[in-house]
Order: C-alpha cells, then structure tokens, then sequence
C-alpha cells in the first residue's frame, strides 16, 4: 500500500521572537517521521507560516504538540500585528499530498480539532473542506472581527465552537484556532521574453480566473461595464482555480506571470503552462521558462510529464525519473536554477535513507543476502525476481511502442507498460515487506510472558506477526502470476526480436511464484489456526499451478517464434 503522506501548515501569531517559534517548531521536530520543511517568521505581520510533512497520525501528533507550545507562549491579550489573527494558533490546515483523499483527511483533521478541543480547551473551527456549516468553509467569515471580536462571538449560538471552551475568561490568552483540510496550493512563475510588466500583466488577465474588468467594445480605453446594481462587471479568464499577476524581476531582467494555483486537481500545472504558452504567443511574446516556488506532490510531476510524452505518442510506462525529466525540460523548470526532484518534490524530500533493501546497489543486495543474518531471505529475493521478471514484460513494451512500422499502435504499448510499471513497484515494495514481516515475528517473540495476560498478549501478536508473514509471501505470488499475463501479451504480440527477453521475464515470475509458494508453506507451520492454513494452502496451491501452466504455455510460444 501505498504511504500516506500529509502536510501541515500552522500559522502562528508571532513572527518577532525567535526564541518562541523556535520553541514551538522544537516540538514538532520530536515526533520520528516528521519533517520540518521550512519556518516564515514576518517581523511586520507578528505572524510565522510553519510547513511540516509525514504520515498522517505522526503529522498531527505534532501539530497538537506545536499548538499546545504556542497556547503557552504567546499571549493574545497583548498581541498586535499586521496580519488577521484570532488566535495563537490562528489556522492550522491539513493538505493531501500522497495516497490519502480529501475525505480521510478531514477526519483528521476533526480528530486533531477534537484533542485540541478536549485537552487544551481551545475554541476549534473546522473551516474548509472540514467545516460542518457552510459559513464556516470561507476562513475569512470564521475569522471576522479577529482576536478582539471573539469574547462577544463566543457567546453567539451560531458561532459555537466545533470543538473546545466557549468561556472567553478561559480563552483569553490563547484565543482560537480554524483547523480544517484543504487541497494543495503551488506557487509558480511563468517566465516571458519581455521586460514589459504591461504585457505579462495582459497574459496574466487573460487566463486568471477573475480575468480583466469587462469595457465597451473589448478595448483598453473603452467605459467600464457596470451590472443594475452598478458592480464592476469582469469578463473571467480562461483557466479556473487560478490567480495570477504580471511583473518584473530585476534579478533575472524579464517578467514573469506570478500565480497561485489553488485547485491543481481541476486544473493541474501542465495545463497551466500550455494555456500561459497559447496566450503569450497569442500577443506576440514566448514563454521561456518557469519557476516552482516551494515545493510540488510527484503526481503533479508525473502527470506533467505524462502529458508532455502523451502529445509526442511516447510510452508513459517508464520510470518516473524519466517522466519527471520531461516534465522539467518541458516547462523550463530549470531555466533560473538548478531543479533537484529530491528537493523539490515532497515525497522525495521526506524519503530519508533508512537502508532500505531497494536502495541497495546490484551487488549489496547479494552481500547483505549471502550474509550471516536471516533476513533478507527466500521472500524477499523472490519479489525481486518478480520484479525482474515483469521489468522484461515493461521493457518489451517499450521496445514495442516505438517500432518502426507499428506507430499507430504505440498506445496499445503504452497502456501495457503503465501497468508493468505498477507491478515493478509492488514487487520493489514487497521485497522490503517481506523482511519486515520477519523482523516482526521476531519482535512479538521478544515479549515478555511472565503471567497470563502477558501471554495472551504475547500470543495474539505472534499470531498476527504470523499471519501477516504467511500473506507478504502470498502477494508476492499473486503479483508475480499477474506480470506473466503482461508477459505473455509481449510474447505473442510485443516486438518479435524481444521475445526472448520476454521469455525470461516468464522464468524469473515463475520462479517468484514458487518462491513465494515455499515461504507460504513454512510459515504455516508455525500457525496453530488450522482453517486459516488451509485457507492460505488452497490460494497459493492454485496460484503455483496457474503460474506453472502459464510457464509452459509462454515458452512453448517463445521457442516457436525463436
């Protein structure tokens, strides 16, 4: 599965003292598996933006830890600054970044609400995609009136708190705090060959989703257009959930569209960067380049590039590096400095080295194998043969959807390796997994059993260790018989001069399908719940014999063509 991955962004109501942020962004730093990514302190807004990534229970441990810091050091009876604040902890968003959706973290963020509520007596707003009233969803209208609005606000039924104290006599010195979840926002400039901040500010207009004040006849001089009730009327731009403004960098002598994309799920970056091309070229100018301002999910990236080799009729089924490698050429990400994925993508920069086997190189991997400890063992290097196997099948696509002779088919191809590219990174997953669950029934044999309820404890997580052991093995199985499907396509239909490539990766899926068979089996042994051994007997009996079916039937077709 994949890992879930949120980021956090907490504002706080000090941005002068660095002594108190570094206090408050100390507690996050405590929480193993959280990374600090960057701390804003404002001197003239009092106010610091904090951002802060890692699974999702793990980020809002911190973030009740950091709220709980700043409730203690920051006084908002004797605040002031420049920007709205109501609270000492004035917002604290949650935003999807990896393998979780919208709606699980909301609950996170109604369980961070709650426990901030509950033990720190906090008034809590859920505001965004968490609020539960529909005048609570805009931050503004919970934010109205800030700090010195709130004792009389408190005491008004439709402003109730979601969670925490409504006395302000307890509140007084921490105010309240709006937590809510909200999509992703990316920072980004598109780069233009003009000094003319006029001219970027025209591009700018006319793809912001506000667009330009709308004026008689659609020229620049012409009456402003005004509604019955004499409002402005705006003709809107063509891209939505975008804002943008024109300007010049002195630094780098051109201008640049700065924007804000608010909903990069409706309208994601590459499509962004196309429309801003299209409406530059439109007005005589051409897009040089672009910059990413803080940091970026990979599936923005990926999808980037995807998009950019979908319009050159290339395979999408490659590794993403290579995918994001496109992406960066494409947009000109590189144009002002230097753009390292591993800094600047989110999931990459949170991916600490923890030795992970798949970081290992070709010949560690053997070494760490032929070495004295247990694991990494039969498991593990029967994912990786998986791996090998359907990593043939993907390159056999590959190879195939760029054939001479066979352009129109290169879609065919594509969709073939896409999904021999997911296989790869299962297989690559369970190689780690399956040492994992050893080193887990290690663990639960470690426990203590001195009296029965240490016993039954001891017994439950062996049990669970155990089962858990048996199925890593079992999937590692069921995966490796899926690749030989993709394999056995690439065999009959993939390019001819690659079947033999084709009918290895059959030899090396077989090969982790009776792998993982054997793994099944000994770890059943240990398993005293016998209708759950005979269960796990049955699948991976069925699966072994499918996959050695299948063997014969590939091979028997790859000598042929050979």
């Amino acid at each position: 599965m994949k890992k879930q991955i949120i980021e956090c962004v907490p504002n706080f109501s000090n941005g002068r003292d660095k002594s108190v942020i570094d206090n408050i962004t100390n507690q996050i730093k405590l929480v193993q598996g959280v990374k600090l990514l960057s701390v804003e302190r404002g001197e003239a807004t009092n106010r610091t933006v904090v951002t802060f990534v890692g699974e999702p229970e793990k980020v809002i441990k911190a973030a009740f830890l950091a709220i709980k810091k700043a409730s203690e050091l920051i006084d908002m009876s004797k605040q002031t600054g420049e920007h709205p604040r109501m609270g000492a902890t004035d917002v604290c968003p949650l935003i999807p970044i990896s393998g979780i959706s919208m709606e699980e973290t909301v609950n996170y963020a109604k369980k961070l609400g709650k426990r901030v509520g509950e033990e720190l007596k906090i008034p809590i707003y859920l505001y965004e995609d968490a609020a539960t009233k529909h005048d609570r969803k805009n931050l503004a209208n919970i934010r109205s009136g800030e700090y010195e609005a709130l004792e009389e606000k408190l005491k008004q039924k439709e402003w109730k708190p979601d969670f925490g104290s409504t006395s302000f006599d307890i509140v007084q010195k921490t105010g309240a705090t709006a937590i809510g979840a909200r999509d992703f926002l990316i920072a980004y400039n598109i780069n233009l060959n003009t000094t003319s901040t006029r001219r970027a500010n025209a591009v700018a207009f006319d793809i912001r989703e506000k667009g330009r004040i709308s004026r008689e006849g659609g020229t620049l001089n012409g009456k402003i257009l005004k509604d019955k009730k004499g409002n402005t009327i705006w003709k809107p731009g063509s891209l939505k959930h975008v804002k943008a403004i024109g300007w010049f960098i002195q630094e780098y002598g051109a201008a640049q569209i700065s924007m804000n994309l608010t909903n990069i799920k409706e309208t994601p970056i590459h499509i962004v960067f196309d429309e801003v091309c299209k409406k530059a070229q439109e007005r005589g100018l051409r897009v040089t380049g672009s910059e990413l301002v803080g940091l970026i999910p990979l599936k923005s990236m990926l999808d980037a590039g995807k998009y950019f080799l979908k319009k050159q009729n290339r395979s999408l089924g490659i590794e993403d590096s290579e995918i994001i490698k496109i992406a960066i050429k494409t947009m000109g990400l590189d144009e002002l400095e230097d753009f390292n994925p591993n800094e600047k993508i989110i999931e990459y920069n949170i991916n600490d080295d923890n030795g992970d086997l798949c970081k290992l190189s070709l010949v560690d991997f053997a070494q760490k194998t032929a070495s004295e400890a247990p694991a990494p063992g039969g498991g593990s290097v029967s994912a990786y043969l998986g791996s090998l196997g359907i990593s043939l099948g993907t390159m056999v696509a590959n190879l195939s959807s760029h054939k001479r002779g066979w352009d129109d088919r290169w879609e065919e191809f594509s969709n073939i390796a896409e999904k021999g590219q997911k296989l790869i990174k299962k297989l690559l997953d369970l190689v780690d997994k399956d040492t994992e669950s050893f080193n887990q029934i290690m663990q639960a044999f470690r426990l203590p059993d001195n009296d029965p309820k240490e016993k039954k404890i001891k017994e439950k997580a062996i049990l669970k260790a155990t089962v858990h052991a048996i199925e890593v093995p079992l999937e590692i199985m069921r995966t490796s018989l899926e690749s030989m499907d993709i394999i056995m396509e690439m065999v009959k239909n993939g390019n001819p001069n690659s079947v033999s490539d084709a009918g290895v990766g059959a030899l090396c899926a077989r090969s982790a399908v009776i792998g993982g068979y054997l793994n099944v089996k000994i770890n059943c042994k240990d398993l005293t719940e016998k209708k759950l051994v005979n269960e796990f007997l049955n699948k991976a009996e069925k699966i072994k014999e499918s996959a050695i079916k299948l063997e014969e039937d590939i091979l028997k077709i790859t000598l042929e063509k050979i």
